[in-house]
């Protein structure tokens, strides 16, 4: 994959844009995004000229989608979009979810016409098209539509196999020991790296671990402010495995109805059963044979690793054994460039890098 750096540079918004340009600027908003819950999309309303109107983006699960987005933004600046174009880079969705559906908002909006890049064959947004066909609006897809694949392959996988968005979320030594010979793991990394995880647990609909994790560290897995006070949302708790789960936090909530133990060791029945539940982005957190099962299974997409500037030289490995015997048979990941959020920055005294799974 090309670094950030040779990302295609968007179009100006003060000329007028071809339509392939238009639906560039539509995929420079989107990589503004964040992963998880829901596709990285980006939208644009042009009038009949290509001149730029507005732009809009989605920013993670319960905000607007991009195309309300856009439209608030037209609103904002008091610019009539009657009869203007909109360049979206998914086909506007036709449900009502967490926000509206974006082909009615289109439709009353006035929109003319709308160019998208992929379409959305998801089985609850599918349908915007010919929503918006229904309604005398001209409506094509397919300008730019491998760019914008691309850009969400792993969440369009995801969907089609019905269920969740897995990011899982690794604090290891340099040398790849997320504990020490005797057992002891906090803190691996410094509060600025255990700060931008918090900022991770805010945008998952659930949290997993493992129950050797309960047990070894007394998780409560809740998310929390800058200032450490517990965030407005909180995502499900979820403990995986076939172990009884200790007395302690993660106990507790579960007797509240604030968690959940899913009695399996199988990744994909947990998916599945928290896909049913409503989850649609789940953050793995631990331990290593919870995130190795996912690895194993290839069931995760999206991967922070925070490393910490300290060596140990042994003790518990981050990942356990995936199977491989050979080099042919590795699984490749690439830093995820495609986005406009840095693969690779530092955390305090600690890096943190982005993978995804090599396309």
């Amino acid at each position: 994959m090309s670094p950030k750096a040779h990302l295609p540079e968007a179009p100006r918004t003060d000329t007028q844009l071809t339509d392939t340009q238009a639906m560039q600027l539509a995929l420079d908003s989107a990589r503004k995004g964040v992963r998880g819950a829901n596709p990285l999309v980006g939208a644009v309303i042009a009038d009949a000229t290509g001149q730029v109107l507005a732009t809009g983006w989605h920013r993670g699960a319960g905000t607007p989608h991009a195309e309300a987005d856009a439209l608030a933004n037209a609103r904002e600046a008091g610019i009539d979009v009657r009869g203007a174009r909109m360049f979206v880079t998914l086909e506007p969705c036709n449900h009502t979810g967490r926000t509206g559906p974006c082909s009615v908002a289109i439709a009353e909006a006035g929109i003319a016409e709308v160019t998208y890049a992929y379409a959305d064959t998801t089985e609850h947004a599918a349908g915007g098209a010919t929503y918006l066909c229904s309604q005398g609006i001209t409506v094509r897809g397919g300008v730019l539509e491998d760019e914008a694949y691309a850009l969400n392959a792993r969440w369009f996988e995801a969907a089609a196999g019905r269920r969740p968005f897995v990011t899982a979320k690794i604090a290891s030594s340099l040398d790849g020991f997320v504990a020490a010979a005797d057992g002891s793991s906090q803190w691996i990394t410094g509060e600025h790296a255990r700060a931008d995880g918090h900022t991770l647990r805010t945008r998952a609909d659930a949290i997993m671990v493992g129950t050797g994790t309960a047990l070894a560290d007394n998780p409560q897995l809740t998310a929390r402010t800058p200032e450490g006070q517990l965030a407005e949302q909180q995502p499900l708790r979820v403990v995986m495995g076939t172990s009884q789960i200790p007395d302690g936090h993660l106990a507790d909530a579960i007797g509240d109805g604030k968690a959940v133990h899913l009695p399996t060791r199988d990744p994909q029945q947990a998916l599945t059963e928290l896909y049913a539940r409503g989850v649609r982005h789940l953050l793995l957190e631990g331990g290593p044979t919870l995130i190795t099962a996912f690895m194993r299974a290839n069931l995760v997409d999206e991967l922070y690793w925070y490393r910490a500037s300290l060596m140990l030289g042994a003790g518990k490995p981050a990942l356990g054994d995936l199977g491989i015997t050979s080099l042919n048979q590795v699984g490749r990941w690439e830093l995820d460039h495609l986005t406009h959020h840095p693969a690779v920055q530092t955390s305090g005294a600690d890096v943190r890098t982005r993978f995804v799974p090599a396309q």
